[in-house]
């Protein structure tokens, strides 16, 4: 009797564990059956959460029948969903509502900051590649010359120039260029059409196992629109020649588990410049998104971008206190460049069996680039100046795989992450020319072909305590270099190759759904040139940078949010390819210690308010005090603004820029200037139709946008001068625009 009332109380116990642990599948769409992904799911009551992938699918597990999931993304009406059929799938629609940041949940996953940057994309719509990557808290955008040219990026203390600190993708696909004729990192995103970028993925700091090279301040990932809200065109006109043209068309319509869409770009601007820069861009680009089967999602994008440019370059103060140029105007008024580029992706989603699932994504680029610059002048050349030509042909072939797993072991659960991969850059004639006005070549002092292989390893886990999440990852980058140096009258190839670990460990404690404590630490790197790694027999190539930071995600009242953050970062030792010159330079070890704040605030339900606080203290280790600074690194950044959104279709916002006066060289004897810069715009949509306008320098300030102390000599100048060369801040400027939605 007894031996059958124990068996029966077991088998009890077994079919309540049966009947407690269920894994919940489904899908979620919007109100015209589009996916929805990043939406934030969690079992009421439970320790329990996840967030719905590119195509709104997701999993939620250990669930019990009775249990409630609550559903939350923002723009779109909570909801409140009772689990009981776990044979079948969950199909939830939500329904599209006016932004609040009462929607946003601190999570242990750490979605809350990213959604912020989701709600000021859908506040403050963008048409440029700057503005958007300033709406990623800390980072600092400003145009180094010539509107085809790559960006000039500060975050945390760094002068990234183009991109050598951090690590810029969009949908996976790299964007930052090793070993580029004009800089290493070098990071040019003007192959995105801003109107089909749908969320921002960011975070500071090299602390995540799965972000490899360049990833020392921190990344970003922009993420498109796997299906358009609704096709649109879009017409601009403004100040200095400005036209710019956009079409996004939807090409499935409501095609349940599939959506497709092509986009296309059209600009042209003089700038401000008494030498009209002549801008013209055209991009094309093109995605596909399916369901193949309840457990297969395929993703395939391409696009095209062709851009070419007139430049007017950096300036020296004296030329314009002298009168021989006003602040437009151009000591060598043929500089320029061209770039092209061709992108190609796959990325095939999986579910396995066991709940796990295995994600592959293959890519090509194929990029061609041409510049001139002439930054002293006629100081190596008193007769035929200092223009050089850099150019190079570059085919880039990649893949990744990222296998993912969560294991419940009693009432801890486990996620499991191992992710392999490659990036092949084979990079035809780079180099490097003495010019004049473009077209005649005096000497070439580089040509090289160059090979460069990236090979990486990673896994991390991330394990479930309560409140608290601890993740511990391993990182692993092999890069192998082979250049030829086609001036050498004998075929010389040179290979190397070097291998870097970085440890990774970060602790989040969520005591509740409005706060989250974290500290994270991690070792980061970004690497060098081949031309640095074959001078220097491959030592020292792959420079670490170790961190740590200290912060919280706070929101004391549903209608605010405040992230402060206290940072740390070490770089070991760089040795930097200057490729203005065609040389290697050491730039020695450096520190880096910093305050960063974010603040979003819902004043009432159409006004929003957020600000970006961001010190910094960058110093170099090895120079004597007071001679240790960093040239051109930022203290103190800040943006920010007020933005607006009434029901009745106005919408707009006001924003502003700041960044604090800077030291331009080693000792701060010369100062690059600050500024204070105003934005404002201003739009009104009805049904179909929108109008609206945006005004850059709302105030009309004179003011430098990126500025450097150099050495330079002017025709008929006696002897070199050293002083600050800039290019000048855009004036007043206006714009109108016009969309229709169809």
């Amino acid at each position: 009797m007894m031996r059958l009332l124990l068996t029966s109380f077991l088998a009890s116990l077994f079919s309540i564990s049966t009947l407690l642990a269920h894994t919940v599948t489904g899908k979620i769409v919007d109100q015209n059956n589009a996916p929805l992904k990043d939406v934030f799911l969690f079992v009421k009551g439970k320790n329990v959460n996840t967030i719905s992938n590119d195509y709104g699918v997701f999993r939620l597990d250990p669930v019990a029948i009775g249990d409630t999931i609550i559903v939350s993304h923002l723009g779109f009406a909570y909801q409140e969903v009772v689990f009981e059929n776990p044979n079948q799938p969950l199909q939830i629609q939500l329904t599209g509502t006016a932004i609040e940041l009462s929607q946003i949940v601190v999570t242990p996953n750490s979605e809350a900051i990213s959604r912020v940057v989701r709600a000021d994309l859908k506040l403050n719509p963008v048409n440029s590649s700057q503005e958007i990557l300033r709406r990623v808290p800390g980072l600092f955008v400003a145009q180094h010359a010539g509107g085809g040219k790559a960006e000039q990026f500060f975050l945390r203390g760094f002068d990234i120039d183009h991109g050598t600190d951090i690590q810029l993708t969009v949908d996976g696909l790299p964007v930052n260029m090793v070993s580029h004729a004009h800089g290493q990192g070098y990071a040019d995103l003007h192959f995105v059409i801003p109107e089909t970028i749908d969320k921002i993925n960011f975070a500071k700091g090299p602390y995540y196992a799965d972000k490899g090279n360049f990833t020392t301040a921190g990344f970003a990932d922009l993420q498109t629109f796997n299906k358009l809200p609704q096709s649109k065109v879009i017409l601009e006109a403004g100040r200095f020649n400005t036209l710019r043209a956009v079409g996004l068309f939807d090409l499935l319509g409501s095609t349940e588990n599939h959506s497709a869409y092509i986009a296309a770009e059209y600009f042209v601007n003089d700038g401000p410049f008494d030498s009209p820069q002549n801008l013209f861009r055209n991009n094309i680009f093109a995605k596909y998104s399916g369901q193949l089967s309840p457990n297969d999602f395929l993703t395939f994008q391409a696009s095209h971008l062709d851009s070419k440019w007139d430049a007017s370059g950096q300036v020296p103060f004296r030329a314009i206190e002298s009168g021989d140029i006003t602040r437009f105007g151009a000591i060598d008024d043929t500089e320029g460049g061209a770039t092209s580029r061709q992108n190609i992706s796959l990325k095939h989603l999986r579910y396995l069996e066991n709940g796990a699932s295995l994600e592959n994504q293959v890519f090509y680029s194929k990029y061609d680039f041409l510049l001139f610059s002439n930054f002293t002048f006629f100081l190596n050349d008193p007769i035929n100046g200092d223009q050089v030509k850099q150019q190079e042909s570059r085919k880039i072939f990649g893949w990744n795989s990222t296998y993912q797993q969560t294991l419940h072991i009693g009432k801890q659960h486990i996620h499991q992450r191992v992710g392999f991969g490659l990036r092949n850059d084979v990079i035809e004639d780079l180099e490097l020319s003495r010019t004049v006005r473009r077209f005649t070549t005096i000497s070439t002092p580089v040509l090289a072909d160059i090979n460069e292989t990236n090979l990486y390893a990673f896994t991390d886990f991330e394990v479930e305590m309560g409140d608290f999440q601890v993740t511990a990852g391993l990182r692993a980058d092999n890069f192998y270099y082979e250049v030829v140096n086609k001036l050498d009258p004998n075929y010389n190839k040179q290979t190397v190759s070097q291998t870097i670990v970085l440890p990774k460990f970060n602790i989040l404690y969520t005591p509740s759904q409005n706060l989250q404590l974290f500290f994270k630490s991690g070792k980061g790197f970004h690497s060098n040139s081949a031309n640095v790694a074959v001078a220097r027999n491959g030592r020292q190539v792959l420079p670490a940078a170790w961190g740590a930071d200290l912060g919280t995600i706070w929101k004391p009242a549903n209608n605010l949010i405040i992230t402060p953050a206290l940072w740390y970062l070490y770089l070991d030792q760089e040795f930097v390819f200057v490729g203005d010159e065609g040389v290697v330079e050491p730039s020695g070890r450096s520190r880096r210690t910093g305050v960063d704040l974010s603040i979003r605030y819902q004043i009432n339900k159409w006004l929003f308010a957020d600000a970006d606080l961001n010190y910094a203290n960058p110093r170099s280790i090895d120079e004597a005090r007071g001679e240790d600074y960093i040239p051109l690194a930022p203290d103190f950044t800040s943006t920010g603004g007020l933005s607006f959104q009434f029901p009745s279709g106005i919408s707009g916002s006001l924003r502003y820029r700041h960044i604090a006066d800077r030291a331009a060289n080693e000792d701060r004897s010369t100062i690059a200037r600050g500024y204070f810069i105003t934005d404002l715009a201003l739009s009104y949509t009805k049904k179909n139709f929108e109008v609206g306008f945006n005004i850059e320098n709302l105030f009309d300030q004179e003011w430098e946008e990126t500025q450097f102390d150099t050495e330079s000599q002017l025709q008929g100048e006696a002897s070199s001068v050293s002083e600050i060369h800039f290019t000048p801040g855009t004036p007043f400027f206006f714009k109108t625009r016009i969309a229709f939605t169809f």
